[in-house]
């Protein structure tokens, strides 16, 4: 009798987890509606071009197709590597990505805790449209700033210069200059859209924190180190394990508008060596090589990023 009376609990049991299912499926088809154009968009340009990463184990040519193209095993890495440019690519990757992530991840954590103290509104709006504004220029615009700038013979700096020592300076054309200037164009670009992340997780911790490390007798250095930054902890190691994904991707519309001949050997990375020979070149097995490297190596970065995390409960999985 009793093993009869479970039974019946356990199906009725069921059927309400059924018609749940079926009422929260109905309630969230809207959502549902609303998620497919993200789905088509990531199935399309992101999971369907993997296909594509067999051309770097083959001698593709456009009458065989990527199918029917004749395999070459790891000859194409063999010959990338085998070519001293190709260190030299990944190097300049991996350099001016680390400067990028060195001084561009900190200050926007600075300028959204400096914000995040300003009392008055109407400044901290003025401020926060003015830091964020440039992350709505495409490259192009922000390369045309960059050059009326700095261009030795029209540029606005140098303009200055020459009135105040009588001579110019080549900015655009000296490698030293050149990553400075790179590296500060693409942390003024994109530095106020981490800012809005980094002061909304500000806004998220509670302010009793804030007062009773007031009433201990902490000053505003002391909450900031010991209340606000390890309240945006988590906000932080996200985006950081984040950004290590792009190590080997510093990105072709950045170095294409401010590179030059000048600095060809500090301002060629992988994204304009694909360009280059792959799609101006036409050696698209080499690329889908230099291309496969850059993700792997890429995928390996952040899974170490987040395996280190994980020993701190920090990770992303």
């Amino acid at each position: 009798m009793q093993s009869a009376t479970k039974g019946r609990s356990e199906i009725q049991q069921k059927q309400r987890r059924k018609v749940d299912a079926i009422r929260r499926f109905k309630n969230n088809v809207p959502l549902l509606i609303l998620f497919i154009p993200v789905l088509l968009f990531y199935l399309i340009f992101k999971y369907v071009p993997m296909f594509g990463a067999i051309m770097a184990f083959k001698d593709y040519n456009f009458t065989q197709g990527i199918l029917h193209s004749p395999w070459n095993g790891m000859q194409n890495f063999k010959i990338l590597f085998s070519n001293p440019q190709t260190l030299n690519i990944i190097r300049n990757t991996f350099m001016l990505s680390v400067l990028n992530i060195t001084v561009g991840f900190p200050l926007p954590i600075i300028l959204a805790i400096l914000l995040n103290e300003v009392r008055k509104q109407w400044f901290k709006k003025w401020v926060q449209t003015l830091v964020y504004l440039p992350h709505f220029f495409s490259w192009v615009i922000v390369g045309g700033i960059v050059i009326t700038l700095f261009a030795e013979q029209t540029g606005i700096v140098n303009a200055v210069l020459e009135r105040i020592t009588g001579n110019t300076t080549s900015f655009l054309y000296n490698e030293g200059s050149w990553i400075a200037i790179f590296v500060g164009a693409g942390v003024w670009k994109e530095a106020g859209f981490s800012t809005i992340i980094f002061l909304a997780a500000i806004t998220n911790i509670d302010p009793s924190l804030y007062e009773a490390a007031s009433l201990d007798g902490a000053n505003k250095w002391k909450q900031t180190l010991h209340v606000t930054l390890p309240g945006i902890s988590s906000t932080a190691i996200l985006i950081l394990i984040l950004q290590m994904g792009n190590v080997m991707s510093v990105g072709f519309d950045p170095v294409y508008v401010l590179q030059n001949s000048g600095v060809f050997n500090v301002s060629e990375v992988i994204s304009t060596y694909i360009y280059k020979v792959g799609i101006q070149g036409g050696q698209f097995s080499l690329t889908s090589a230099m291309g496969l490297f850059e993700s792997v190596v890429g995928f390996i970065l952040v899974f170490s990023a987040n395996m280190i995390a994980r020993k701190f409960d920090r990770g992303l999985w």
